[in-house]
């Protein structure tokens, strides 16, 4: 059993951690005060490869497994949670549009995303729904050889700034088999966007998308038609483990600020970290970050492996953002006044984490999940 990476693994770890250090780290704060992505970012991260992670080298991205994105993941949201999104969601639709378009379709959409000249997101979470994403409503009404996508998706991951996206609308009856998915082209003609303003991950622009009519062909459509839920629910197995990291590396990043601060913060005559109770909580929480990162390059290396991934991958998506934001809080702590200041950057560690434990599936969802695999569906809920 080897619990560690590959030389070449460690070597990308090392490299892309100086980059974050160097280029992310230092905006990670001033972007979430001015609520908004710096324009150059998404090229910058295009230029080290981390747009093109899933995508194949033949289509200009980097063919990199899954865990080595999970690497990519960690490092980038330990420097820069909300940077962390553009290589998160290019590395999920890529992983739809490989696994379900053809090799035309392929060769049209994905190396525009590896070359961060597309900013792509997902689009499926709608009003009124929620969680329950079987029973969407947003229409493709047939328009000839064609369709015009006509709702509202909300919720939406960088939906200020994605230039395309998977879109999940209704071409058949209700169910999920009444689901289709298109990638298009976000036509501002077309399409009008509404930003919301949220506790945490201010710059990444979550919004509301309206479509008015947007034109899709039979060239716009993934998969078969009907086959849409299907094909999102299998992506995000994956993509919750690397959600998992994102958080988990936010955490410990929080953790290790507080260990330095209990070295060099002096109370009653000695570090404060000479406290059991100031350093035994920060060793609780070090531990659960362990062990949850484990969790979730486990379900990386199974996917890797061709295995089914789907427990450890919903497991991982309850409970990494539950123990990073008790850890980021427990850090905050640490600090006293000068956590709850943004002279640290502690309490926006806090407020970004809990996005992710709504986003991409409540942690009612995942349990929901993994239950019906451990019991088996006539037993679950």
């Amino acid at each position: 059993m080897n619990f560690g990476f590959s030389e070449e693994q460690e070597s990308f770890r090392n490299e892309l951690r100086g980059f974050a250090a160097k280029r992310l780290a230092p905006y990670y704060q001033s972007d979430d005060w001015a609520g908004r992505l710096r324009p150059e970012l998404i090229g910058e991260l295009a230029g080290v490869g981390l747009t093109g992670m899933r995508i194949p080298p033949a289509l200009g991205g980097q063919g990199a497994d899954c865990t080595t994105t999970g690497i990519a993941c960690e490092e980038v949201a330990r420097a820069d949670f909300n940077a962390c999104y553009l290589v998160l969601n290019a590395a999920l639709v890529s992983e739809i549009v490989a696994a379900n378009a053809t090799e035309e379709q392929q060769a049209r959409w994905l190396p525009p995303i590896a070359a961060g000249q597309v900013i792509p997101s997902l689009f499926l979470t709608e009003p009124e729904l929620g969680s329950d994403a079987a029973r969407l409503g947003l229409r493709a009404e047939r328009d000839g050889q064609g369709w015009r996508l006509v709702g509202e998706k909300t919720s939406i991951t960088l939906g200020v700034y994605a230039h395309a996206g998977v879109v999940f609308a209704r071409t058949g009856g209700p169910g999920a088999q009444g689901v289709s998915a298109f990638f298009v082209d976000l036509d501002d003609r077309y399409v009008t966007r509404a930003a919301f303003s949220d506790l945490g991950n201010r710059s990444i622009g979550r919004a509301s998308v309206h479509f008015d009519g947007l034109p899709v062909g039979k060239g716009d459509l993934i998969g078969r038609e009907g086959g849409g839920f299907v094909q999102v629910m299998k992506g995000f197995d994956y993509s919750r483990a690397l959600i998992g990291l994102m958080c988990l590396a936010a955490g410990q990043a929080a953790v290790d600020d507080a260990l330095d601060y209990a070295r060099e913060r002096v109370a009653f005559g000695q570090p404060i970290g000479r406290f059991q109770g100031l350093s035994f909580p920060l060793v609780e929480y070090a531990t659960y970050l362990r062990a949850a990162r484990h969790l979730c390059y486990e379900a990386l290396w199974r996917k890797d492996e061709g295995l089914d991934h789907t427990v450890q991958a919903n497991m991982a998506k309850w409970w990494a953002p539950k123990v990073a934001a008790e850890a980021a809080h427990q850090a905050l702590l640490t600090f006293g006044h000068v956590g709850y200041s943004d002279e640290v950057p502690q309490g926006q560690r806090l407020r970004d984490i809990i996005g992710l434990e709504i986003g991409d599936g409540t942690a009612q969802i995942a349990k929901l999940v993994v239950a019906r695999e451990l019991l088996g569906r006539e037993y679950a809920p």
